[in-house]
């Protein structure tokens, strides 16, 4: 009964402490200031000009009813293909372009997405840098943002990101750092993909 009343004074004191750390966002680290996620801007008309869309995450399927002329990119590179879902041909842009095509017809782009460094098959990993903020009890830890190698932990390592997933990678990751398991655990979205955050590390029957 006084263990459980420990964890949850703990588990009280975190949810706090998360809510503090939203409200000081400038105390992280130069390295996390220094991430930003894929940004682009697709035109209709040439040097920017005409209706756009911005575009932070994959789109298979744009459904523009106008060629696209020029895009900004204010970061990432970036592959735009002529047909839904990435098919057809397609072309990696990786600065601002203000004329895609030539000045009388531009390209039909129907898809677009971000691409890695070496462009491969259009995955995107952005591997963000983690900020972890711990407090740390006798029988539990309370992590905002767990990493490995500094940097941050996908809530699942392959397929779609649910809670059962989620919770047992948080078990696994409670464990590699001296834990038993995780008691509490949430997910958030950076640039489109699902990491671990507000994990609760405990010992063993809590």
């Amino acid at each position: 009964m006084k263990a459980a009343y420990r964890l949850s004074i703990l588990a009280a004191a975190a949810i706090s402490m998360g809510a503090s750390l939203l409200a000081t966002s400038s105390a992280q680290t130069g390295e996390d200031r220094s991430y930003r996620p894929p940004e682009a801007t697709i035109y209709r008309d040439a040097a920017y000009k005409g209706p756009a869309v911005f575009v932070g995450e994959a789109k298979p399927n744009l459904g523009l009813a106008w060629p696209v002329n020029s895009v900004r990119v204010a970061n990432g590179r970036w592959e735009l293909c002529e047909k839904t879902r990435h098919r057809g041909a397609c072309r990696i842009v990786d600065r601002d372009t203000p004329m895609l095509n030539n000045i009388l017809r531009g390209l039909t782009i129907q898809s677009i997405r971000p691409v890695g460094s070496g462009g491969g098959d259009g995955g995107w990993n952005p591997r963000p840098p983690a900020n972890d903020q711990v407090a740390r009890g006798n029988f539990a830890e309370f992590h905002t943002q767990p990493a490995t190698g500094n940097y941050r932990v996908l809530a699942c390592s392959g397929g779609a990101a649910t809670a059962s997933c989620a919770a047992r990678t948080a078990d696994t990751w409670c464990r590699s750092v001296g834990w038993n398991g995780s008691a509490r655990e949430h997910m958030e979205t950076v640039a489109g993909r699902e990491y671990l955050a507000d994990v609760l590390c405990v010992r063993s029957g809590y």
